[in-house]
């Protein structure tokens, strides 16, 4: 009986990352992700799967982000009734993240019904707050490098990917073959997370291609975004930071505690963290010290550089602090949640910046903003942009292309194949491209849907 492995998601695109591997009537997931940025995508969302959920056996998780992570408590919803395995640190924050998603779901659904713009009457979520909080119950941890099987006679391994809490590339030994799947693969040189470790050997290789088609400039994150606030302070302007709530608000955090403790932002310049999924991030890094490059300390001093905005009232309370002042709110690509309301507020003012601060999915809000839009469509209404906007290219949590084949090297002998996956198109191909002339391994970027052999 052969391997096979079926790409029902992060196939010719950045998000949804859902891989079914099958072998001998066996199935297992490795990842379980929404998608995001354009409305075709989106769509895949309320798309059933191409199996029932309570046929398959497991699911392993190779990190919390909702593109890998967000479509499990649908999966629960539609019958699914075994464990989803993952690292403790990935454990704690779907805890965060699942029930937020929910939440945010549920919100936006309530919002659309009150304004009439949703085209379907009544709007409804993918899954409630409540499904999400069901789903946790599935969730089965096992730490880094330590052999698990989630399925009897399969064997697997996670390994750590950097990029997150609890981020990991994930062995999976079956049928005779080894599959490795890369999962989010972090940056060597990141600034609050640990390198990846090196990968094991395998059959096929599934690697993520988010940067596949170009490299980080050298830039530090800490001395790009220090110019940028210092710029929109000294005119009295307001900047808003549209952040992922894992990993990236903590990191700017960071940097702006960094800014402030060498007196290059005055220490009386109002820091605003808008997300209780974000504030419930930056408190595991306490929870989690070793597995990152934060001492106790610098945690506390991150935690300490922002207020902590946890109710909507405190939110919107925030507009009537008049004078300089940093937003962070999620969600990073603008798609959702309060960073919206902030944009609303403030976008329409020549005084404040808008700092996108990471990559923006194709279709996104945060894309039209990146491409020189003119207006933003947001709650069904099209708001003039006249803030000035500013991208960050320090603070990715991905490895780039460079860095992508450092990994790749790393490999003990010759896959037989690589799957270039979770990358837009040009960057997936141009990946493939590199890996055929520099190593001269076989690779491909798998269609939506396909299913091959290992």
């Amino acid at each position: 009986m052969s391997v096979q492995i079926t790409f029902l998601g992060g196939a010719g695109t950045v998000t949804g990352s859902k891989f079914l591997v099958q072998h001998d009537g066996q199935r297992l997931l490795v990842d379980c992700g929404l998608f995001q940025g354009y409305k075709q995508l989106r769509l895949r969302n309320r798309t059933p799967l191409p199996f029932e959920p309570n046929h398959l056996q497991a699911v392993i998780l190779t990190h919390a982000h909702l593109d890998h992570s967000g479509y499990f408590p649908l999966l629960v919803k539609e019958g699914f009734k075994g464990k989803a395995w993952c690292t403790p640190g990935t454990r704690d924050l779907c805890n965060i993240l699942l029930p937020d998603s929910g939440h945010i779901q549920e919100e936006d659904a309530a919002f659309a019904n009150r304004k009439g713009f949703s085209k379907h009457s009544p709007a409804l979520p993918l899954y409630t707050e409540e499904d999400a909080l069901l789903s946790l119950k599935h969730l089965k941890t096992v730490p880094p490098l330590r052999e698990f099987e989630p399925i009897r006679g399969w064997k697997a391994r996670f390994y750590g990917a950097g990029h997150i809490l609890g981020a990991s590339s994930v062995s999976i030994e079956v049928g005779g073959k080894r599959l490795l799947f890369s999962g989010d693969l972090g940056r060597p040189d990141d600034l609050i997370m640990l390198p990846p470790d090196p990968p094991p050997g395998a059959d096929a290789v599934i690697i993520e291609s988010t940067y596949g088609d170009r490299d980080h400039p050298p830039d530090n994150l800490i001395d790009e975004l220090g110019p940028l606030l210092e710029k929109v302070a000294a005119r009295g302007g307001v900047a808003v930071l549209p952040v992922f709530a894992v990993g990236r608000a903590q990191a700017l955090l960071h940097a702006i505690a960094e800014l402030k403790q060498q007196k290059r932002l005055p220490p009386s310049l109002p820091v605003y963290l808008d997300s209780p999924m974000a504030i419930h991030s930056t408190e595991a890094f306490t929870q989690h010290l070793g597995e990152h490059r934060l001492n106790a300390a610098q945690c506390n001093a991150m935690a300490k550089v922002a207020k902590m905005v946890r109710t909507p009232d405190e939110s919107k309370a925030i507009a009537n602090h008049h004078g300089p002042k940093v937003i962070l709110a999620a969600s990073g690509m603008a798609t959702g949640g309060r960073v919206l309301h902030h944009l609303v507020q403030y976008l329409g003012n020549h005084r404040n910046m808008v700092i996108l601060t990471g990559y923006q999915a194709p279709g996104t809000r945060g894309a039209t903003l990146a491409n020189g839009g003119a207006s933003l469509r947001i709650h069904g209404q099209d708001i003039a942009v006249r803030a000035e906007i500013a991208q960050l290219h320090s603070s990715s949590a991905h490895a780039d292309a460079g860095q992508l084949m450092q990994w790749l090297r790393a490999i003990p002998g010759q896959p037989h194949r690589v799957f270039v996956v979770h990358g837009d198109q040009d960057a997936s191909d141009t990946l493939r491209r590199r890996i055929e002339n520099e190593l001269r391994w076989h690779a491909m970027v798998p269609e939506h849907g396909s299913t091959w052999a290992v």
